[in-house]
C-alpha cells in the first residue's frame, strides 16, 4: 500500500517501523527468560500462560499505546481497548507457549496492524533464530528484508503438510482422522506448535500447505497479510476467504489448496461444526 497510507505514530514514525520495534523488544525478554524458571499457569486443560507471555505482552501495548494513543488494541492477554481510531492492533506476545514452556525452540511474537478489521501489515518474529517475517499489504513479504514466496508445488501427494491440534480435543481428533486419511498420498506432516510459525513457514515455502481448526484472531493475525503477499491464499475448512475472525485456516498456493480441498471432501474435520 502506498506510505502515505501507513499510519504515523506521535513520534513521526510509521506503523511498521513502531511494530519492529515493539516486537523486538517483545523478543529479547522471550529470549532472555528461555532457559529460566517461569511461572506456568493453566487457562484451559492444555492452554497455559506464563509470567513471560505477561512481560512481553506490557511491553508490547507500553510502546503501541504511547505512540498511537487513539488506536484499538485486541491483544491475547489482555482485555480489548476501543479506541476511537479505525486501526486496530492485534497481538499475541508469544505464540507456541506450551513450546516455550517445555524449552522447545519454535515460538514467536505477532504483531498486526488492522484498518476497520482488515489486516494491513504484520511482524512475526522468531527471537530465538532472529527471523523477522514481515508484510504491508501491496508490498511483498519479506524475511529479514529478502522477498520470499510460497511454495510451487501444485499436488498434495509431493507436499509437505504442517498443522497444529490448538485446544478444541474433538476437532484435533478429527485432524489427526483426516491426516491418516490422506496417508500415505503427501510427502510428510509436521506437527509446529505455533500457528504464526506455522503460516510464516508456508508463506516462505518451507513447507507446503498449514491448516488448523480453532485459532483466535491474535493467532492468524499477522499471517494473513504475510500469505496473501507471499503469494498464497487463505481460506477457512469450508474454502471460503478467511479474515481476521475465522476460526479455521487452510493456507498454501491456490493451487495446492484446490487439490486439498478435493482430496478432503466431506471429511468429518471439513464439515463439523
Amino acid at each position: 500500500m502506498p506510505d502515505e497510507l501507513m499510519p504515523v505514530s506521535k513520534s513521526g514514525r510509521t506503523a511498521m517501523d513502531v511494530a519492529l520495534e515493539a516486537a523486538r523488544a517483545a523478543g529479547a525478554i522471550i529470549r532472555d527468560r528461555f532457559h529460566s524458571e517461569k511461572e506456568v499457569h493453566f487457562k484451559g486443560r492444555n492452554d497455559i500462560v506464563t509470567d513471560v507471555d505477561l512481560a512481553a505482552e506490557k511491553t508490547i501495548l507500553d510502546l503501541l499505546t504511547g505512540e498511537f494513543p487513539d488506536f484499538s488494541i485486541l491483544a491475547e492477554e489482555s482485555k480489548p481497548v476501543d479506541g476511537d481510531s479505525p486501526y486496530k492492533w492485534v497481538v499475541d506476545p508469544l505464540d507456541g507457549t506450551r513450546n516455550y514452556a517445555h524449552g522447545i525452540p519454535h515460538f514467536c511474537t505477532i504483531i498486526a496492524l488492522a484498518k476497520d478489521d482488515h489486516i494491513i501489515a504484520g511482524v512475526t518474529y522468531d527471537p530465538v533464530r532472529e527471523e523477522l517475517f514481515t508484510a504491508e499489504e501491496g508490498k511483498g513479504a519479506f524475511l529479514n528484508g529478502t522477498k520470499i514466496t510460497a511454495s510451487e508445488t501444485t499436488e498434495l501427494s509431493r507436499a509437505l503438510l504442517s498443522c497444529d491440534l490448538g485446544y478444541v480435543d474433538e476437532k484435533a481428533g478429527l485432524a489427526l482422522d483426516m491426516v491418516r486419511s490422506l496417508w500415505p498420498g503427501m510427502y510428510s506432516i509436521r506437527l509446529m506448535g505455533s500457528a504464526g510459525l506455522g503460516v510464516a513457514y508456508t508463506a516462505a515455502g518451507r513447507v507446503d500447505l498449514f491448516f488448523h481448526h480453532s485459532l483466535s484472531p491474535w493467532d492468524i493475525a499477522g499471517g494473513l497479510v504475510l500469505a496473501q503477499e507471499s503469494g498464497a491464499r487463505v481460506v477457512d475448512r469450508q474454502g471460503n476467504d478467511a479474515n481476521l475472525f475465522s476460526p479455521s485456516v487452510i493456507v498454501s498456493s491456490p493451487i495446492l489448496i484446490e487439490d486439498f480441498l478435493k482430496r478432503t471432501d466431506g471429511l468429518p474435520w471439513r464439515t463439523a461444526p
